[in-house]
């Protein structure tokens, strides 16, 4: 059962993608992958693992779906299209007719369709592609789960209404669609960089899956976002190793053993990077990853150039203006001029937008820590621990508190 558990969440989204594309319907391909992965419960730990797991599944779950469907015929009329499809004699087919490697890219695209309203675009790809709950992607959205909910419902009945198709659009209409396909890979990424719930701060497989998605997108789109997305990415997955100790409690960034950071991972982002910064004008991922870049050159904390990641900053909320922006170029600054300088920036955030966002105590805390003030320092992060935090975070807190003692 764990090897059947480990494989699901893994394979799952990769899966359920395909067996859309073969069935043509979200709800229909949900209890095909939910049938397959019983039968794989249940058949797995007497026969053994298949060669080619996801080619299994992907061909249990098809021919689960259509004997459902046809146990529903006799009972309730059907969809036309699926009564044309079990017209035809379902065949086996190939391992790789069934797992094309860009079946999630391909649902991507088709759930960021320009007739689904743009939240409704991202909320869908995140909750039925990527696997990620509701209660993550209300995070993400700063929104409430049940929203969320409604949308990813309504954008699921509208595509089967209008009947959109699973295909990847050709020429421009694939261009249009650029924008909330980067967003939903950088928001899965960002998931699996630091997790919103669960036990663990990082969830490597995510980023590895946003990174893969962002290669494959790069491989059919030529255009300097996807440069700058993917040379970001690679650049902060690239200290993974490096932020937590093995107790599994946080490292922060200036206090990482950089000789741990995947070089390799820095030079291919670092050449994205540039190629990204060399077709202005430039988009938020390009100059995120201009920021990481900073941060990679670096030989040690002391010697990075918090000028330069001023001035990134300020191009950045030029170019993708919100509070999120505003507190790490408040950071920014506080390392640039001192926490004095820093400080004022943050309260005020605090005041607004940010009154219920941990991340704004925790840069609060740690330039009062700085300035020497105990009881500012104590206050701050009691404020930060009456919010949701990880198991890491809370014990970083806590090890926090000990040390003003």
């Amino acid at each position: 059962m764990d090897a059947v558990d480990a494989i699901y969440r893994r394979e799952a989204p990769q899966v359920l993608a395909t067996l859309i594309r073969l069935l043509g319907s979200f709800e229909l391909a949900e209890e095909a992958v939910q049938m397959a992965f019983l039968a794989a419960a249940q058949q797995w730990p007497a026969e053994g693992l298949p060669n080619n797991p996801r080619a299994w599944l992907v061909s249990t779950g098809r021919f689960k779906a259509i004997d459902l469907l046809r146990r529903r015929k006799r009972f309730v009329g059907i969809d036309p299209d699926m009564e044309k499809m079990l017209e035809q004699q379902p065949e086996a087919t190939s391992a790789e007719d069934e797992t094309m490697p860009d079946d999630m890219l391909r649902l991507i695209f088709v759930c960021c369709h320009p007739a689904l309203p743009p939240d409704a675009q991202t909320a869908l790809c995140l909750r039925e592609i990527c696997g990620l709950t509701t209660e993550v992607i209300a995070a993400a959205f700063l929104a409430k789960p049940s929203t969320i909910g409604q949308r990813i419902v309504r954008a699921k009945a509208r595509i089967r209404e209008e009947r959109i198709p699973y295909v990847v659009p050709e020429g421009g209409e694939r261009d249009e669609r650029l924008d909330v396909v980067l967003r939903v890979v950088y928001l899965l990424f960002s998931e699996g960089y630091s997790a919103s719930s669960g036990a663990d701060l990082m969830r490597a497989e995510l980023c590895g899956e946003a990174i893969r998605l962002a290669r494959l997108v790069k491989t059919y789109l030529r255009h300097p976002d996807i440069a700058g997305l993917l040379g970001l990415m690679l650049i902060q997955h690239s200290r993974r190793a490096a932020r937590l100790d093995a107790g599994g409690d946080i490292i922060q960034l200036a206090d990482q053993d950089r000789s741990l950071w995947d070089r390799q991972a820095i030079h291919e982002g670092l050449a994205l990077v540039d190629e990204a910064l060399g077709q202005p004008p430039y988009c938020t991922y390009t100059l995120q990853a201009a920021i990481a870049a900073v941060h990679a050159r670096a030989s040690n904390a002391a010697d990075t150039d918090w000028a330069a990641i001023v001035r990134l900053y300020d191009l950045l909320a030029l170019a993708d203006p919100g509070p999120i922006v505003a507190l790490n170029r408040a950071i920014a600054v506080g390392m640039r001029d001192g926490p004095d300088a820093a400080l004022p920036l943050i309260e005020a955030l605090i005041e607004g937008e940010l009154s219920g966002y941990k991340f704004a105590y925790f840069a609060k805390a740690d330039f009062l820590r700085r300035l020497g003030d105990v009881e500012g320092t104590k206050a701050a992060y009691c404020k930060a621990s009456k919010f949701e935090l990880l198991p890491s975070e809370r014990r970083f807190v806590e090890r926090q508190l000990r040390g003003l003692e």
